[in-house]
């Protein structure tokens, strides 16, 4: 298949890169500073010239997304700015890879997303990031139900075993996951069949 992965220059990004090219994928990478072509996905006009660019000729098979931004502040001290921001870099960011993506991908393409095991288990500090965590999952549910026959589906980590060092402190009691494990997560969603689901790694 002919894949996009974005974000695949983090640490995520580089386990699931890893993993797809292994399985004999074309893997093109997508990052806001390296990787084979550079975008700001937050852009949506950069979202619209990466598809022209990309997927020119044969298209795509595979949209995939390991990267999103939020802010991590207490409530009392969030702003109306950083809610935006958190929305922008992890859900916003992410409907526009579809949004665009759909008329760009195969008949029977995919898009996986990411949220994060904040949707369903807070953290302080971490309200903006369940917000926008929660929507990406509530728009792949909608979404699948317009997409067929191509399918969408998100990937929903907790904390990566391999970035304790620095964010377990955040995840206090959770237990982690390792990258290999979030991967195959990837690739159950991208060589699988099933839509609107959301893979759980904890």
């Amino acid at each position: 298949m002919k894949i996009l992965l974005v974000g695949a220059s983090g640490t995520l990004g580089g386990a699931v890169r890893t993993a797809l090219a292994g399985r004999g994928h074309d893997v093109i990478t997508v990052g806001r500073t390296g990787g084979d072509v550079l975008c700001d996905i937050t852009d949506p006009e950069a979202v619209g010239r990466l598809y022209e660019r990309v997927a020119a000729g044969s298209g795509l098979d595979a949209v995939v997304c390991a990267a999103g931004d939020a802010v991590f502040k207490p409530l009392a001290e969030l702003t109306a700015d950083d809610v935006t921001a958190s929305f922008r870099g992890k859900a916003l960011s992410q409907i526009e890879l579809v949004r665009q993506g759909s008329r760009h991908l195969s008949p029977t393409g995919s898009f996986t997303l990411i949220s994060g095991v904040l949707t369903h288990e807070p953290i302080l500090a971490g309200a903006a990031a369940s917000a926008a965590n929660g929507a990406v999952e509530a728009f792949v549910r909608a979404a699948a139900i317009e997409l067929p026959p191509q399918r969408i589906n998100a990937v929903s980590p907790t904390v990566v075993t391999e970035s304790l060092d620095a964010y377990g402190a955040f995840f206090p009691g959770m237990e982690s996951a390792p990258l290999s494990r979030v991967a195959n997560a990837y690739i159950r969603s991208v060589e699988g069949r099933q839509t609107g689901q959301v893979y759980e790694v904890v």
